[in-house]
């Protein structure tokens, strides 16, 4: 009975001692801690404010409230950061970035949150007043600060700095999040207020610590001229591969030994078994998909839409801590992948299967930067290998869509055998690193 109860509770996104968590960022969240509510007495006409949103709702409230309430707070915040990074049609270590930067934020938030909900306890509007009938299934977490509102904050913030010309759009949003709370009856309007503040507060320390990542800095160098390199002009983002990490102590931390050299044995047989495959429809099909479904500037969205998908499965719509711990490791990865995958692309210069071999056919073009290692491996193998330690039942399916990720690269004929298995091995490096390295 007991276990039970702590498995409703954890459901129902209690988990008090959340706010006890480190974070990526901000360091000690109980200085950032609000100031208290208002007492009893001053919240009275709080209570009444809210009493007023319940008994005036209409359909287009209900329908924000409903929009708002689908997921953990992080969830449609990452829904909306995709939006945005597919319409500006950005390169998949660009969106690397920004997501990892959301989802780093959101994460310190929530434990921002949580430490100031446990330090006031305060009571949710339904619990002083019986009556109230909220839109919502109301969290078991004391009211202040509201987590929706926290969330708000800190997402509006960070993608008004990565998208400026959007910025007033995002934080029209924010404020929507946030009053959906208090339309709902889950939150009185202090919380809105305070959660607001305090996100943006933890937006404004982490853009601020990533200022100086690298990403602002133009590549200077030269392709080299040497035989048996890689080919060129205009490398993809070769000043990526200097770029700071978050978990790694730099982008060469795990950087790989060197690709087989042209005409060594190694390099023989992977040529051999590049003219070898079996182009079978179904392998086709799946280069395709790899490529421009799930692939090249769309990796993230599909890693992404995938741990979402998941969290609903798993039922964790109201635990805000996990999702948010979850969306952070997934897209600290991937980021922290793509660094070190570049790194070691534009220190070995790999060359490619055609230029090695002209009379390979590749299924489409081959991408325009060196062959080692794989960047398909690299993203895959991280994100697969985080998200079977988040969600060990279906470890297996992760695995087999990052193993079928990798492989699809060998069936178009754009990468060889030894591209592939340092990516993998790459990616899961890169994987245990975070996980090593990461807030807990």
């Amino acid at each position: 009975m007991h276990a039970l109860l702590i498995s409703l509770l954890v459901l129902a996104g209690v988990e008090p001692g959340a706010g006890g968590s480190t974070t990526w960022v901000v360091g000690r969240v109980s200085e950032l801690r609000p100031a208290p509510p208002p007492s009893r007495a001053t919240a009275a006409a709080e209570l009444a404010e809210v009493r007023r949103h319940a008994a005036s709702r209409d359909a287009a409230s209900r329908e924000a409230i409903a929009y708002w309430n689908t997921g953990p707070s992080a969830y449609r915040w990452n829904q909306l950061a995709l939006a945005a990074l597919l319409e500006d049609g950005v390169y998949t270590h660009v969106a690397a970035r920004h997501l990892a930067l959301l989802h780093v934020a959101l994460h310190d938030a929530t434990v921002a949150a949580w430490d100031a909900k446990y330090a006031y306890r305060r009571p949710r509007p339904g619990e002083i007043d019986r009556r109230l009938r909220s839109a919502v299934v109301v969290p078991t977490t004391p009211s202040y600060p509201s987590g929706h509102a926290v969330a708000a904050g800190a997402a509006a913030e960070v993608l008004a700095h990565l998208h400026p010309e959007r910025a007033a759009l995002h934080r029209e949003r924010a404020e929507a999040a946030a009053r959906s709370r208090l339309l709902a009856g889950a939150s009185y309007p202090s919380d809105v207020a305070a959660g607001l503040a305090l996100g943006r507060e933890v937006a404004r320390r982490v853009i601020e610590r990533r200022l100086s990542d690298g990403t602002a800095v133009a590549w200077s160098g030269r392709v080299p001229a040497e035989a048996g390199r890689w080919r060129g002009d205009k490398p993809i983002l070769p000043e990526a591969a200097r770029w700071s990490p978050w978990a790694l102590a730099g982008p060469d931390e795990l950087r790989p030994p060197p690709p087989p050299a042209p005409g060594s044995a190694r390099m023989t047989r992977d040529l051999e078994e590049l003219h070898a495959v079996e182009r079978t429809p179904r392998r086709a099909a799946a280069a395709l998909f790899w490529e421009y479904a799930a692939g090249g500037t769309r990796s993230y969205q599909f890693w992404n839409e995938l741990l979402g998908r998941t969290l609903l499965e798993h039922r964790l719509d109201h635990d805000a801590p996990r999702a948010a711990r979850a969306y952070a490791l997934v897209n600290v990865a991937l980021y922290d992948a793509a660094v070190a995958c570049w790194d070691a692309k534009y220190t070995y210069w790999a060359i490619r299967p055609i230029q090695l071999d002209p009379r390979l056919v590749p299924l489409f073009a081959t991408p325009n930067h060196p062959s080692y290692p794989s960047g398909h491996s690299c993203f895959g193998a991280a994100a697969a290998a985080v998200l079977a330690h988040l969600f060990p039942r279906d470890a297996a399916v992760f695995e087999a869509l990052a193993t079928e990720s990798s492989e699809s690269r060998l069936w178009a004929g754009i990468h060889f055998r030894s591209d592939l298995e340092a990516g993998r091995t790459l990616g899961r490096a890169v994987a245990r690193r975070v996980l090593e390295r990461a807030p807990r």
